[in-house]
């Protein structure tokens, strides 16, 4: 059971979920047999992917505004999200009658752009980051008097975010591990919070991208450290340092914390999209990630992974796909120095036919510093059927005379 002394409690999730009802949807719990089969487990998918305004977090945003008075719903809202956040407070606010500011990075997501907008929210754009947008949000809340709705660091956002765990004990009453990908800790938080208090022997794992992860070293040093960079492709969990809020809870609560690096987020993505016939962005597919390399009997099933959002730009999506083909061993680049004479190249693609490697492009190189006068580099990228693929198309290369220098 959860401490007392916490900021939110069962109670306080099971208030927001009677809130929240005909508001947000319970999304589907999908069976992964392509997961069960690699982690030896049971597993599911939980599709917040496929949440209204496409993510969890409505389910905060609506929780938290709901419950301003009417003199704070007269002044407005105000928040700071790279997209998700954005959008629940924007169709929130589109809801609850209230006019809402938003302030997203530049070179925010377009889909996640133009959505909050639709949503009728203002949207102001500024700096690179989270943490950089809501100074500015702060700034406005003082100078307009607009509410600021933090996106993870109020009891209400965390308790509105827990009625996602009421649902999954309700979906699968026999889970024994949740995994949740995590950016400031309102979704883990809130989950842990619902799951704990009804069931303390479920094990919950906060998964972060490796290049944004601020819970590892906030956990040792016992407070919110801020991280002093972060460069991921995971911009819904891009966030430099965890909220009071979820971090208390996280703290006491959470079994663990796992990272993933950009080429486990982006093979995720790509598996996710081509066995689950789901679309997720890469924050939301961080859970799955969690799992794809983690083996045997890493984590007791039955298993239940959070997606917790789908909102992703095609055009990241295009770059995902061939970063997570690439990581997976589907794509194969390599450069090869060979006689500067006819028939050298006509050789190099026989032998890559025969090895059923597909040629997407070549590039000849003759003016590099290390080859000699009669040499010349080709440069090429092949696809292939996988990682045992790419291995033997290079042993037969090598077995062949060629040298060939994988990128």
């Amino acid at each position: 059971m959860a401490s007392p002394a916490l900021p939110v409690s069962l109670d306080d999730v099971l208030s927001a979920q009677r809130l929240l009802e005909g508001v947000v949807r319970p999304t589907p719990l999908e069976y992964s047999r392509g997961l069960s089969e690699r982690i030896g487990a049971e597993t599911h998918l939980k599709c917040e992917n496929l949440q209204r305004a496409g993510s969890f977090k409505i389910r905060g945003a609506y929780n938290r505004m709901a419950r301003l008075s009417e003199e704070e719903k007269a002044r407005g809202v105000v928040c700071a999200s790279a997209g998700n956040h954005a959008q629940g407070v924007a169709l929130a606010a589109q809801l609850l009658g209230l006019k809402a500011t938003v302030f997203m990075p530049l070179g925010a997501p377009l889909p996640k752009l133009l959505a909050t907008r639709g949503y009728g929210a203002d949207v102001e754009q500024f700096g690179t980051t989270i943490d950089e947008c809501l100074v500015q949000a702060k700034k406005f809340e003082d100078r307009t008097g607009a509410v600021l709705i933090h996106p993870f660091d109020h009891p209400d956002i965390v308790a509105g975010a827990g009625t996602c765990g009421l649902e999954i004990l309700e979906q699968c009453p026999d889970v024994r591990t949740i995994i949740v990908g995590t950016g400031g800790g309102g979704l883990l938080a809130g989950i842990t919070t619902a799951v704990k208090a009804r069931k303390p022997d479920v094990t919950v794992i906060g998964v972060q991208a490796e290049k944004a992860a601020a819970y590892p070293p906030s956990l040792a040093q016992g407070r919110p450290v801020p991280l002093a960079e972060m460069a991921t492709m995971a911009d819904g969990i891009a966030v430099g340092c965890p909220g009071e809020v979820p971090y208390s809870i996280v703290r006491a609560l959470v079994d663990e914390i796992r990272t993933v690096s950009e080429e486990e987020l982006s093979r995720a993505v790509l598996y996710l999209l081509e066995r689950a016939k789901l679309v997720v962005e890469p924050a939301g597919a961080a859970a799955a990630a969690a799992l794809l390399d983690a083996g045997r009997g890493a984590v007791e099933g039955p298993v239940v992974a959070v997606l917790s959002g789908g909102n992703i730009d095609p055009l990241l999506l295009l770059r995902i796909i061939r970063h997570g083909l690439s990581a997976g061993g589907r794509y194969l680049q390599f450069r090869v120095r060979v006689p500067d004479r006819p028939g050298s190249l006509a050789s190099l693609l026989d032998h890559l036919a025969r090895a059923e490697a597909n040629v997407l492009e070549i590039e000849h190189v003759r003016t590099a510093v290390p080859l000699g006068i009669d040499e010349v580099e080709i440069g090429v990228r092949v696809e292939t059927k996988g990682a045992d693929h790419a291995a033997t198309v290079i042993a037969d290369l090598q077995a062949n005379g060629f040298h060939p220098m994988v990128d």
